[in-house]
């Protein structure tokens, strides 16, 4: 049985990396989708942990090689996600969860739409400003960017299949177990699961 693929798409500063490094500690079974990206390595990021940092005409080559599930660009830099490395964690039985945008979202679930997606929205545009200020890591035009980035992203909401707000950690992490649960139950995964004993009883 191929292996459920969760897909979290969040506008800078919902919380999204906390929510799902929190969710990886308390579900060792998913595994988190490492992506390439040509933006610069931010202070204790490390290559192949948080991302596979790459410069544009090596991305350019993996595109041209059609290495890519999805790929897309945020703020002038490149983002993709490997498409072997999905298609073999899955095939082995294995829970994915996937961290990109709405476009990169839309194109997964063109290929995947079993796919659960999830978005992770701020309480307030006013709570998701004060969180990337007191990030302490972007200029006042660069935070300007992000909340127009954020406006633009919500507008998306509907397309996902869950949303969760994050105004108090705890609360949407809990939700967001709640969501992998249900998602791990669903009626099509657990048709194919449970194929086999369904079969001896009707």
């Amino acid at each position: 049985m191929s292996g459920s693929l969760f897909v979290i798409v969040a506008p800078s500063g919902a919380g999204k990396t906390s929510l799902v490094k929190a969710l990886l500690k308390e579900e060792p079974n998913i595994r988190l989708s490492v992506s390439y990206t040509t933006r610069t390595p931010r202070p204790g990021e490390v290559h192949g942990r948080e991302y596979h940092f790459v410069n544009r005409a090596e991305f350019k080559t993996l595109l041209a090689k059609d290495e890519f599930l999805e790929h897309a660009e945020v703020y002038g830099n490149l983002y993709g996600t490997s498409k072997s490395w999905i298609n073999a964690a899955r095939a082995a039985g294995e829970d994915v969860l996937l961290e990109i945008d709405w476009q990169g979202a839309a194109q997964v679930h063109d290929i995947y739409p079993d796919m659960a997606s999830i978005f992770i929205m701020p309480p307030s545009i006013e709570a998701l400003e004060q969180r990337l200020t007191a990030r302490g890591k972007d200029a006042v035009d660069v935070i300007a960017r992000r909340i127009a980035g954020a406006r633009l992203e919500m507008r998306h909401i509907s397309k996902t299949d869950f949303v969760i707000v994050n105004d108090n950690f705890a609360s949407a992490l809990a939700d967001l177990r709640v969501v992998v649960q249900a998602s791990r139950l669903s009626r099509a995964r657990q048709l194919e699961r449970y194929a086999g004993i369904i079969s001896r009883m009707v």
